[in-house]
């Protein structure tokens, strides 16, 4: 294939040449919950012909409890640790997309695992729609608290500037799924045509 196909406009052509660039990386996809990186990156797995793996469904399985029984019966700390030696073991299995919960990309040494092996794309979404997504689901964790929105701010505080580390940040909100895939693509293209440009 032609070195100048990150640049052509076949869509067709610069996604192949971005796989070959891809190589054994995985995509991996980092963000608060309710951010839509289960969602979205199944659409965009499929839309790669990649294998789509949700780490927090492999916690669950390596666990055999559910994610809200992990923190329950064995606490938070705990749940990061295996959360990290997870995500470690799927990084072995790229190329694939890979949707992390909200704070695995917080610790240091699988932000780290996450460099090494992957492309890390930060889906970033408002507050607001966070907070209307979240509310249909009762099974977030870290928001059983008195205050779920307070404590959603405070995450967001926390979390931002560390999700901002990501090697791409494509806005998450209430349009339908292929439009976040159709960019994340377009932005995976230029952040591969970049890429190819500084090893030249």
């Amino acid at each position: 294939m032609s070195d100048t196909a990150l640049q052509n406009k076949d869509p067709a052509a610069q996604d192949a040449q971005m796989l070959a660039t891809l190589g054994r990386r995985s995509i991996v996809l980092v963000g608060m919950m309710g951010a839509g990186k289960s969602s979205v990156g199944r659409k965009l797995a499929s839309k790669l012909a990649l294998p789509f793996v949700d780490a927090d469904s492999e916690i669950e399985t390596a666990a055999g409890m559910t994610i809200p029984e992990i923190f329950e019966v064995r606490g938070e700390a705990e749940f990061r640790a295996g959360e990290a030696r997870v995500i470690s073991r799927l990084l072995e299995a790229g190329p694939q997309v890979l949707a992390t919960g909200g704070g695995a990309f917080m610790n240091a040494d699988t932000q780290s695992a996450i460099r090494a092996k992957g492309v890390a794309i930060w889906l970033r979404a408002d507050f607001d729609v966070l907070m209307k997504r979240i509310k249909r689901r009762s099974d977030r964790p870290m928001l059983k608290t008195a205050d779920p929105a307070a404590t959603l701010q405070k995450l967001i505080a926390e979390r931002y500037p560390v999700y901002a580390e990501a090697d791409i940040t494509v806005d998450s909100r209430d349009v339908v799924h292929e439009v976040i895939v159709d960019e994340i693509l377009d932005a995976l293209r230029d952040y591969f045509a970049g890429t190819k440009a500084r090893q030249e």
